[in-house]
C-alpha cells in the first residue's frame, strides 16, 4: 500500500517500497518528456520490487490556466508534506509576480542545495577532445546571493532614499541613474552548503573539494565564504578533511578543500577538468559553472538537477533546461534531464541499484546509436527517434 515518505528523529529517510511522490509535468515540452521518464522510472522501481504512487500538482503555465495562479499554495504543501517530489520545466512568467517559479520553490522550502552531476555518456557528441574527464559535481548554493531578489528599480523613490542613505551613511557615491541589488551571504547558508558538500564527498569516496568564489574582489561576502569554508573544515571535519593550506596541497587519505577564483575555474575545467572532483559554490557561480560544464558533456537537454535540504529531508528534482514551447507535442524532445534527475531521485531514496539500472540502459541505448534528434544530427550512423520511442528503448535495455 502506497504512503507517504517521513523524516526520522535520527535525521535519515524512511522510505517506503511504494511512496507517493508528487510531481509536476511541466510546461512546453513537459508534456512530451514527462511520461517518457515516468516510464523509465516506473519500469526500474518495478525491477527491484519497489513502485511510485504518482500524484500530480500544478505549477506554471498549466497551474495558471486552470486555477489563475502560478504557483499555487496546494502544489507548495504537497511538496512539503511528501519531502520528495520532480518536476519537469516551468514557465517563469512575464512581467511581474514571482522572478521564477523554481527560484520561488527554492526559497519557500529552504532547499538550499542545487546538487548538480556533471558526467559524460559513453558515444554522446561532445564539442571538446576528452568529456570522459568531466565527472563533477556541483553543490550550489541555492537561496542567497544576487537570486534573493533584493533589488530596487532605477528612478523609484525608494531607490533614491537608498542611494542618499548609502551615500551619508557609508560614503558610497553611486550615479543617481542606477538600479541596485544586495547580495547577501551569511555565514550560515555557506557554512550549510560547504558542510553537504564534504559530507557527500565523504559518503562518495570523492578526493576534493573546491570551494569558487570571486573573493578577490568580493572580499566580504565572496571571500567571507572562502573564509568561512576553511573555518568549517578545522571545526568540524579535521577527522576527515583538511584545508590546503593546512597540508601545503597533500591531504594524505583525507578529503582536499581548497579553493579556486571563479574566472579561472571556468578557464580549468575545460582545460584541467580531472582536477575537480566535489565544487562547492555560491549562487550565481553555481549557476554559471553548471551550464559552462554541461555542454562539454553533451549539452543541458541531459543534464539533471536536485534542490534540497538535507536537515529537513526535503529535496525536488528537476529538468534543468527550458519549456521549448515550439517543440512542445511533437514527441520530439531529448527526455534525458527529467530521466537522469529521477535517477538522482532513485539514489536520494536508497533506491541505488535501480538507479545504476537506468544509467546502465541510458549509456547502452546511446552507444547502440539510438537517439533523438538533437544527438543524431551531430552522431554519424545514428538511428534518430522519437521521445517515447527513446524511453522504450531504454526500459528494453534495463
Amino acid at each position: 500500500m502506497a504512503s507517504k515518505i517521513t523524516m526520522s528523529p535520527q535525521g535519515d529517510l524512511n522510505v517506503p517500497d511504494e511512496p507517493i511522490i508528487p510531481f509536476i509535468r511541466g510546461d512546453g515540452t513537459g508534456i512530451d518528456i514527462w511520461p517518457a521518464a515516468q516510464l523509465v522510472m516506473d519500469a526500474a522501481a518495478v525491477k527491484y520490487g519497489k513502485a511510485i504512487e504518482w500524484k500530480e500538482v500544478l505549477a506554471g503555465q498549466a497551474a495558471f490556466d486552470q486555477v489563475g495562479e502560478w504557483l499555487p499554495q496546494e502544489t507548495v504543501d504537497a511538496f512539503a508534506d511528501h519531502l520528495i517530489g520532480i518536476k519537469g520545466p516551468l514557465t517563469t512568467p512575464v512581467g511581474g509576480g514571482i522572478r521564477s517559479l523554481n527560484v520561488a520553490l527554492r526559497q519557500i522550502l529552504d532547499l538550499y542545495v542545487c546538487l548538480r552531476p556533471v558526467r559524460w555518456f559513453k558515444g554522446v557528441p561532445s564539442p571538446v577532445k576528452h568529456p570522459e574527464k568531466v565527472d563533477m559535481v556541483i553543490f550550489r548554493e541555492n537561496t542567497e546571493d544576487v537570486y534573493a531578489g533584493l533589488e530596487v528599480e532605477e528612478g523609484k523613490p525608494e531607490t533614491e532614499r537608498l542611494i542618499k542613505f548609502l551615500s551619508d551613511e557609508m560614503g558610497w557615491k553611486i550615479r543617481p541613474d542606477s538600479g541596485i541589488g544586495i547580495k547577501p551571504v551569511s555565514a550560515t547558508g555557506s557554512k550549510r552548503l560547504i558542510r553537504a558538500a564534504i559530507e557527500y564527498a565523504d559518503r562518495r569516496g570523492r578526493k576534493s573539494v573546491t570551494m569558487v568564489h570571486k573573493g578577490n574582489i568580493q572580499k566580504f561576502t565572496e571571500g567571507a565564504f572562502r573564509k568561512w569554508g576553511y573555518d568549517l573544515v578545522r571545526d568540524e571535519f579535521s577527522d576527515i578533511a583538511v584545508g590546503w593550506d593546512d597540508c601545503d596541497g597533500k591531504p594524505g587519505d583525507k578529503i582536499l578543500v581548497k579553493d579556486s577564483i571563479a574566472d579561472i575555474t571556468l578557464q580549468q575545467v575545460l582545460t584541467r577538468p580531472d582536477e575537480f572532483d566535489v565544487i562547492a559554490t555560491t549562487n550565481l557561480n553555481g549557476d554559471y559553472l553548471s551550464d559552462a560544464l554541461a555542454a562539454q558533456v553533451g549539452g543541458i537537454g541531459i543534464a539533471p538537477g536536485g534542490n534540497i535540504n538535507y536537515v529537513t529531508g526535503h529535496g525536488v528534482f528537476e529538468a534543468t533546461h527550458g519549456t521549448a514551447p515550439k517543440y512542445a507535442g511533437q514527441d520530439k524532445v531529448n527526455p534525458g534531464s527529467v530521466i537522469l534527475s529521477g535517477v538522482m531521485m532513485f539514489e536520494h531514496l536508497g533506491w541505488q541499484d535501480a538507479a545504476d539500472n537506468i544509467v546502465s540502459a541510458l549509456e547502452a541505448t546511446i552507444a547502440d546509436k539510438v537517439v533523438t534528434y538533437d544527438f543524431a544530427r551531430l552522431m554519424e550512423g545514428a538511428k534518430e527517434v522519437s521521445c517515447s520511442r527513446f524511453a522504450e528503448e531504454i526500459v528494453s535495455r534495463l
